[in-house]
């Protein structure tokens, strides 16, 4: 899974007919390789039910390995993220 993306999963990124921020951090996450994805992309992606069966087991990793990037919106983004994620399932 070291260089798999959001892309090779779901497929490439498909431009919608508008534009927002959130479009902007999806369109820019769609093709990293999941692991280089920061907190607040995998936080941002969970969020929006995009590959949750593959990023949920990383986001949880990072929070149990300590990983803080300083990239979460706000404190504890990425926790509240996985949290909701985990009860949609």
């Amino acid at each position: 899974m070291d260089k798999i993306s959001i892309a090779d999963i779901l497929g490439p990124w498909i431009n919608p007919d508008w534009d927002s921020g959130l479009i902007d951090r999806l369109r820019e996450a769609w093709n990293k390789p999941i692991r280089d994805l920061s907190n607040e992309d995998l936080a941002t992606l969970l969020r929006q039910r995009f590959a949750v069966e593959q990023i949920l087991p990383i986001a949880r990793q990072r929070l149990a390995d300590g990983i803080d990037d300083d990239m979460e919106i706000f404190d504890g983004e990425l926790q509240e993220a996985i949290e909701d994620a985990i009860k949609s399932l």
